[in-house]
C-alpha cells in the first residue's frame, strides 16, 4: 500500500481507504463487514472513513466494532457531520449546537478519543460559515479533532473555508466529491481551487456505484444484489443505467486487459493518476472486493491509456461544475 500527504498536511493516508457508505448498518450484515474491515487491514489499508448519518449512526457502530483492538495509533478514522441524524429542528446542519454534539456521539460509536479528521458533509447555507469553523476550531484545540476536511463543496466554498481556518489557525486539509472517469465535475473549478488552498481530494464513488467495473450489461437488468437493486444506492447511479454509457464502458474492458488490471483497478488507478486526489475511497460487501481494488494502489497509467479511455467515453461524461451543490435549505 502506498500513502499520500493529505493536503498541505503532515497526516499521510493510504490510496485506497475503506468506506462503509450503504455497506455497514444496512446492505451487509456485522459478521461481513467486519470481515471486509480485516481484509482491508491486512492488505495495508489504514484510512477508513464514515459519516454519522450512514446507516442512521450504526455504520459509525459497525466500523467502531470492526477495528475494536487496532493500535489506535496506525490508524486514520475519519467521520462527517451535517445530515439529520434525529428528528429534532437542530438534529442536522453545521451550527455550533449540532456540531458539538454529534462529534460527541460519532466517538462515542467510533469507540475512539478522537478522530482524525471531522468533515463537513456539505455547506451550510442556513448557518454562518464563522460559526461553523470557529466549532470546528474549538474541537481541533479540545484534540477531539486533528483535521478538518470538508465533502461535495464548491471551488468558492473551499475557499471561504480555508480563508478562515488560516484566521482559525487550524488545519482544513482535505475536500470528498464524487470523482470517477464518468464523473469528472471537480476537475475545472473544485481542484484549482484547493491546489491553490493546500487541500486534497477524497475521492467516493472511483467505480461510479459499480458501473466502472463492467458488471452492468447494456439491455439487460442490473445482476441480484448490486447497488442498482439498493433503494439508496439506485439514486446515485440510475443516471450512469442507460445503453449508451453501459456500452462505452464495455469497450474499456481490453485496455484494462492490456495494462493487467481488472476494469474496477483500472478505474481506482485512474482517479489516482490525478495528483490532487490524496486517497480513492472503496466500499465493499465481500472481502474478496477489497482485496482486489487495493491492487490499483501504486499503478501508473501511461498517456496513451489516459487518452484512449478519454476517447472511448467521448461525450457521456459529465464535466459541469455546477453539478457540485449543497441543499438549499436546511435538510
Amino acid at each position: 500500500m502506498k500513502h499520500r500527504h493529505l493536503g498541505r498536511s503532515g497526516l499521510l493516508v493510504s490510496e485506497i481507504s475503506y468506506g462503509n457508505w450503504i455497506t455497514h448498518g444496512s446492505q451487509v450484515e456485522k459478521d461481513a463487514a467486519h470481515a471486509c474491515v480485516k481484509a482491508a487491514l491486512d492488505e495495508g489499508i489504514t484510512t477508513f472513513d464514515t459519516a454519522d448519518v450512514y446507516a442512521a449512526t450504526r455504520a459509525e457502530e459497525v466500523l467502531g466494532e470492526a477495528l475494536a483492538g487496532q493500535r489506535r495509533e496506525g490508524l486514520e478514522i475519519f467521520t462527517k457531520v451535517y445530515w439529520p441524524t434525529g428528528p429534532g429542528p437542530n438534529d442536522r446542519s453545521l451550527s455550533r449546537k449540532h456540531i458539538v454534539e454529534s462529534i460527541h456521539g460519532s466517538l462515542r460509536r467510533l469507540r475512539t478519543e478522537y478522530v482524525d479528521l471531522y468533515q463537513a458533509h456539505r455547506f451550510d447555507v442556513s448557518t454562518p460559515l464563522e460559526e461553523t469553523m470557529s466549532a470546528f476550531a474549538d474541537l481541533v484545540r479540545q484534540g477531539k479533532v486533528l483535521y478538518i476536511g470538508v465533502s461535495e463543496w464548491t471551488a468558492e466554498q473551499i475557499e471561504r473555508g480555508a480563508a478562515l481556518a488560516r484566521e482559525l489557525k487550524i488545519p482544513f486539509i482535505s475536500n470528498q466529491p464524487q470523482y470517477s472517469m464518468l464523473w469528472r465535475v471537480i476537475e475545472a473549478e473544485v481542484v484549482p481551487a484547493s491546489e491553490k488552498v493546500g487541500v486534497s481530494q477524497i475521492v467516493w464513488s472511483p467505480i461510479a456505484q459499480g458501473v466502472l467495473s463492467g458488471k452492468y450489461l447494456p439491455g439487460q437488468p442490473p445482476p441480484a444484489g448490486s447497488r442498482a437493486t439498493d433503494e439508496t444506492g439506485l439514486k446515485f447511479i440510475n443516471h450512469f443505467l442507460n445503453d449508451n454509457v453501459l456500452g462505452r464502458v464495455q469497450k474499456l474492458k481490453p485496455l484494462a486487459e492490456e495494462a493487467g488490471l481488472t476494469m474496477a483497478q483500472l478505474a481506482v488507478a485512474w482517479v489516482l493518476q490525478n495528483p490532487n486526489v490524496a486517497s480513492a475511497i472503496v466500499g465493499a460487501s465481500r472481502p474478496e472486493q477489497v482485496r482486489d481494488n487495493v491492487k490499483a494502489a501504486g499503478v501508473k497509467l501511461d498517456a496513451a491509456l489516459l487518452t484512449k479511455i478519454d476517447e472511448i467515453l467521448g461525450d457521456v461524461v459529465v464535466r459541469d461544475p455546477k453539478k457540485t451543490v449543497s441543499p438549499a435549505k436546511r435538510p
